[in-house]
């Protein structure tokens, strides 16, 4: 896997993923940014959240569950001190669909959390990682 991180001003940067896509990202306004794009550590949120959310659907769908819709609300908390790694994580799952199994859904987010998620697995090495969810039928 590769990707390439360029200045693009200021303390904008432009990223380009190995696969060909583009994402800004930008430091916070009190430290010269222009809120041009996320800042780097919303970036690894949003990461963490994709990669869970993928194995989510994945197993909920080879599970034969009716899944429409896959939300994650992600809340997070950051060291005070350098560096600022995250210290508490929480990934809540909307999942909606039609008699989706509770089971089920621990299972897939379990699977996700412990075995499956590199990113979240990874985080989880100097954060709590907690995760709730909630079904809702369509």
């Amino acid at each position: 896997m590769k990707a390439q991180v360029s200045l693009r001003s200021g303390v904008c940067f432009e990223a380009v993923t190995g696969t060909g896509h583009t994402i800004i990202m930008d430091g916070p306004e009190e430290s010269g940014g222009k809120n041009q794009g996320g800042r780097p550590m919303e970036m690894l949120l949003i990461g963490m959240g994709g990669c869970t959310a993928y194995d989510v659907v994945t197993i909920l769908r080879k599970a034969r569950q009716q899944l429409d819709d896959c939300v994650i609300d992600i809340t997070s908390e950051r060291a005070d001190e350098p560096p600022k790694v995250f210290t508490k994580i929480h990934l809540h799952y909307k999942l909606t669909g039609k008699d989706i199994q509770t089971a089920k859904v621990e299972r897939a987010i379990n699977l996700s959390t412990e075995k499956y998620c590199s990113a979240t697995i990874m985080l989880a090495k100097t954060a709590d990682v907690t995760h709730s969810y909630e079904i809702i039928p369509s």
